[in-house]
């Protein structure tokens, strides 16, 4: 009894207990507790990656207690080094860990389920608006993501590019995405960024931080990242090859979730490629619906349900939602899984740090880009709309507003446009 009691409390205080993960972990509560806990934040937890860490802190680490301070800024670093929808791979993991691979499914579907039905609710709804007011929330909508975006590259260039190396990375990865016309560019200014990062950004000291207990082996991480780099590789090849309804719906979805680095904006520009550029969806449907997944809390990926809503391809609507949700998520828990084997020896690597400073600032340029198109070119269009979009940007930036005040006041704002020209 004492063995066990000494067990649970290095569990949660997220120090390894032995030179096997998998056999030192110990569940400490019920999937059916953590899929609670996790639905109560899917439902109040607005503000975005950066705000839902926060809010897991304040939950797991101060209320609950389920891991330490230390234990959870390595979770966090973690996952911020991974690509995935960060602050969705930091609730697996917390689920994970308190009630293994049932508590970390609990946890994502808590987490997610709210505001993936509310956008797919929306989905439905936004084809009965029209009119003066129907079209003038829509465009409301749109202006909302220039304010979002816009506070977003902001955030992100003074955390990640702090320094001349940086700073010049981003510039030259958003210059490959404004001047070529191919579809890879955003996957060659990560490239860009990795191998710059290597070169030039190897002179900060490697990050320390603490241990955490997982009940993943290194078989099973050395498995998760077959599957993950299988499925990036091969079904782009099967799409190709293969005629099955839902298939290339699937891949664009896991090809987006499997390039995204630097927070749940960055997949805007990934999506937009995916989706709008076969024709699958217009880029006035999809601003308007990333304009609306701001106003909804949970992960900003939830947008992938309302896209598999609209989307023009087969399969759409409650399907196309599952499937997007699904194929979107994916590929960051499989990384994740792969990784935490091998995650305390890889984070002291000075080579592996230096490669993701090069991505993170790359990923900084890549969002620029987008911040420019379409975001910017298709919604501000007259002195008014950029009214509306600088009135957001300054609540976001200046008075710390709440998302959903801004997402209020911009559509309010795109229906007062509408009326005063119609």
């Amino acid at each position: 009894m004492a063995s066990e009691t000494a067990d649970r409390t290095a569990a949660s205080s997220g120090e390894m207990v032995s030179d096997n993960p998998a056999s030192a972990y110990s569940p400490l509560g019920s999937s059916g507790e953590v899929l609670l806990v996790f639905l109560k934040l899917g439902l109040s937890c607005f503000g975005g990656p950066i705000a839902h860490i926060g809010y897991f802190r304040e939950e797991f680490v101060v209320r609950r207690r389920w891991l330490d301070e230390k234990a959870y800024v390595d979770l966090v670093a973690l996952c911020q080094f991974l690509p995935g929808p960060a602050s969705s791979q930091v609730g697996f993991s917390i689920g994970l860990m308190r009630a293994g691979y049932t508590g970390g499914l609990a946890a994502w579907t808590g987490f997610t389920l709210p505001s993936a039905i509310l956008l797919v609710l929306f989905a439905y709804g936004a084809a009965s608006l029209s009119g003066t007011v129907g079209s003038g929330l829509l465009h409301g909508l749109k202006l909302v993501a220039v304010a979002i975006v816009s506070q977003a590259v902001w955030g992100m260039a003074r955390t990640l590019c702090p320094d001349r190396e940086r700073a010049s990375i981003a510039v030259l990865a958003a210059l490959i995405i404004l001047f070529s016309t191919s579809s890879v560019a955003q996957i060659g200014a990560i490239v860009f960024g990795a191998l710059a990062g290597l070169w030039l950004c190897r002179g900060a000291e490697p990050t320390a931080g603490g241990h955490v207990v997982m009940p993943v082996s290194r078989t099973t991480g050395f498995i998760a990242l077959l599957v993950f780099f299988t499925l990036l590789g091969g079904l782009p090849i099967l799409r190709n090859l293969w005629v099955v309804p839902g298939l290339a719906l699937f891949e664009a979805f896991y090809r987006s979730g499997a390039l995204v680095f630097g927070g749940g904006h960055v997949v805007l520009p990934l999506l937009r490629e995916a989706f709008v550029g076969p024709g699958w969806i217009s880029d006035n449907t999809f601003l308007a619906g990333y304009g609306a997944a701001q106003a909804v809390p949970g992960p900003l990926f939830t947008f992938a349900a309302y896209l598999g809503t609209v989307v023009s391809t087969s399969p759409h609507g409650v399907p196309g939602a599952a499937l997007g949700l699904v194929g979107i998520f994916l590929p960051g828990i499989l990384i994740l899984l792969g990784t935490l084997p091998f995650w305390d020896t890889l984070r002291k690597r000075a080579n592996a740090q230096a490669i993701m400073r090069g991505v993170n600032a790359a990923v900084v340029g890549l969002l620029g880009a987008a911040l420019y198109s379409p975001v910017w070119t298709s919604s501000v269009n007259t002195p008014g709309d950029f009214g509306v979009a600088l009135v957001g940007f300054v609540l976001l930036t200046v008075w710390r507003a709440p998302p959903l005040l801004v997402v209020i006041a911009s559509a309010l704002g795109g229906v007062t446009l509408a009326r005063a020209n119609g």
